[in-house]
């Protein structure tokens, strides 16, 4: 006599057809791979990546490809994860680029850092839309299991204003199927949600937005120190964009909140004002203290490194800055901390019914 858990076995099922109906369509609207001449249907990510890029930014064309024609989540993640996989294990010398003049003369003037091989995003894109294509035409015949496990179901909701700016200079994440996404295999089950809060343009919060996480699931401790993968995470990122500001002359910043909900324990890191808000059953429970000019600590740790907080029409480091720790600025100075603050919390969550975080955003 057979035993189990007929609401999972019809989850199971309906996955299953969800799948192969998600399948069916795409390959029905893309019925080959592209030829040369065919427009890609997804923006490059700029015109240039360097190895340690491409990855993360591939994985996030794949995901916003196949989250536009609504694929199940943990289908998409699956995709993306094959795709970019396939992709990384081939020659992408083919991909360089060669310099301009004036980063040759740019190289130069530096010889004691290590030159960068940059990529063609444009060629990358392409070629990558190519291997998600492969790959779906085999799903399309056999889906591996991972595609269509059931997940732990979230419940979120996104609301997002420009206020004063001419454009929105924020980006959030949410991302319930982490491990699908980057081929986790433990028991553990995960979510990753974020804020970043740009400043001076979008360029770094929408970098962190797809490097953060990315970042994160690389470091061989994440399993065991989620709390130390994070805050690597948040540091690896922020020399990223630093290198990437200083090639395409970015001046931005972005504040950054993640919460990282592993198995039933949430791990909060954070690096400037923005914040994590728990509601249990109606009561509001403290996680973080956000990093503020105002703050002692901060004020201290300020002026140790040679700067100052004055208030004007705000509390502003160097008479400029709202924020007090920020990836990017690409400047140098007192806003550029050693590491984020990481602080994980254990909130007693239910696995079925979770009390989810809300993530809102500094000024």
């Amino acid at each position: 006599m057979a035993s189990g858990d007929p609401q999972q076995g019809s989850q199971v099922a309906c996955g299953a057809e969800e799948t192969r109906g998600f399948l069916d369509a795409l390959l029905r609207d893309f019925p080959a791979p592209l030829s040369p001449e065919s427009p890609v249907p997804w923006k490059a990510p700029g015109t240039a990546l360097t190895q340690e890029e491409v990855a993360a930014e591939l994985a996030e064309l794949a995901m916003g490809f196949l989250g536009s024609r609504n694929a199940p989540p943990p289908l998409a993640a699956s995709l993306a994860h094959a795709a970019v996989s396939q992709l990384l294990q081939t020659d992408l010398s083919e991909f360089r680029k060669l310099p301009r003049q004036e980063e040759e003369e740019e190289e130069e003037e530096e010889e004691e850092e290590a030159p960068v091989t940059l990529l063609d995003a444009q060629g990358l894109a392409w070629s990558f839309f190519n291997l998600l294509w492969e790959v779906a035409s085999q799903w399309q015949k056999q889906v591996p299991p991972t595609a269509g496990t059931p997940q732990r179901q979230w419940l979120v909701s996104i609301h997002a204003i420009r206020n004063t700016r001419r454009k929105m200079e924020d980006r959030h994440v949410a991302l319930p199927a982490f491990n699908q996404l980057f081929g986790l295999s433990d028991p553990v089950d995960r979510a990753y949600f974020a804020v970043f809060d740009g400043h001076g343009g979008v360029d770094a919060a929408r970098y962190a937005a797809v490097h953060v996480h990315a970042n994160a699931a690389r470091q061989p401790g994440l399993p065991t120190d989620p709390e130390g993968a994070l805050r690597d995470a948040f540091r690896l990122t922020d020399q990223m964009f630093l290198r990437k500001a200083k090639r395409e002359r970015l001046q931005s910043g972005t504040t950054g909140v993640c919460a990282l909900i592993a198995g039933t324990a949430l791990h909060v890191a954070w690096l400037g004002d923005s914040q994590v808000i728990l509601v249990q059953q109606g009561q509001v429970l403290k996680l973080m203290e956000p990093h503020r000019p105002e703050r002692q600590d901060e004020k201290a740790r300020i002026e140790a490194l040679g700067g100052f907080v004055s208030h004007m029409d705000c509390w502003r480091v160097n008479g400029t800055l709202a924020v007090s720790r920020a990836i990017g600025e690409g400047r140098g100075g007192p806003c550029r901390p050693p590491a984020p603050r990481v602080q994980p919390a254990k909130p007693d969550f239910h696995p079925r019914h979770p009390s989810p975080p809300l993530l809102t955003q500094g000024g």
